[in-house]
């Protein structure tokens, strides 16, 4: 097919994407070895476990069904919002503040209701964003390392018959093509930077949602929901096309600062168990 005959495989395009896989199972896998050696006592698997299936349904099933109508499919609301940057960008960063936040509180108080400390809710934050790493972001950057493998054989029919790409699915998939093609080790250090920062604030909004369910909180919801939208919005631009990477970068990090001040404060006014 015409549109990938150009295409050329960065020489660090294989070996960066490769160090990236690796590193963001390790961000999930340390994040959560270090804490659980150091609270064993403190800590429960089953908030680990509790953190990735909220992750898994509030974003991956409800959120993703409703993207499925306003986004994917063909319809009105779907075609106001794509065509719009600014609806694009308002219902993105809100939809996942919702139900991400919404969720997170409700399995908190609702079905959390033994072994409630500090401790644990960071474990919380940790399933919630570790899982967030494994089922989103490593896949695509598998993905990724997939495509640059094939194509940097040098045999490009091979590869778009290896790959399952046809004339019908070759617009679809020349993002994907390019994206693999660029990537080199800033985009990896970038990328991994990402991840580790947004665990950073899974951790922090949980210990954000989980003071205000301890302590009756009410206003500690909205609060964790409009800083998961402020977090998202640059991201959000980014996917339009209208800011650069490492802008995206500076503003994730500095929210990430601001959630962490937050939660260690938070952290540190609650008692060592909650009953």
């Amino acid at each position: 097919m015409s549109v990938f005959e150009n295409i050329v495989i960065g020489k660090s395009a294989v070996p960066s994407l490769t160090i990236t896989v690796i590193l963001m199972i390790a961000i999930a896998v340390c994040f959560f070895i270090c804490w659980r050696r150091k609270h064993k006592e403190q800590t429960k698997i089953s908030w680990l476990i509790a953190g990735a299936a909220g992750f898994v349904i509030s974003a991956r099933i409800l959120e993703a069904g409703v993207h499925y109508f306003c986004i994917v499919s063909d319809n009105p609301v779907s075609r106001f919002i794509n065509g719009n940057t600014a609806a694009f960008v308002l219902y993105g960063i809100t939809m996942a503040g919702i139900f991400e936040e919404c969720g997170r509180h409700i399995i908190l108080k609702y079905i959390l209701k033994k072994d409630r400390t500090r401790e644990n809710a960071v474990i919380y934050g940790i399933g919630h964003g570790g899982i967030e790493i494994l089922t989103v972001f490593v896949p695509a950057m598998i993905l990724y390392l997939a495509i640059a493998v094939m194509f940097s054989q040098g045999d490009t029919e091979t590869a778009l018959k290896t790959l399952n790409i046809t004339e019908e699915t070759a617009a679809a998939a020349l993002p994907s093509v390019q994206a693999a093609a660029a990537f080199d080790y800033a985009m990896m250090a970038m990328n991994v930077m990402e991840r580790l920062l947004a665990m950073l604030i899974q951790i922090g909004l949980t210990v954000i949602v989980y003071y205000g369910v301890v302590n009756a909180k009410k206003l500690c919801l909205p609060a964790a929901i409009l800083l998961h939208m402020l977090a998202d919005t640059f991201p959000a631009l980014y996917q339009r096309g209208i800011l650069p990477l490492w802008a995206v970068e500076i503003w994730i990090a500095f929210w990430t600062l601001m959630m962490m001040l937050i939660a260690a404060k938070l952290y540190k006014r609650m008692s060592e168990i909650v009953h």
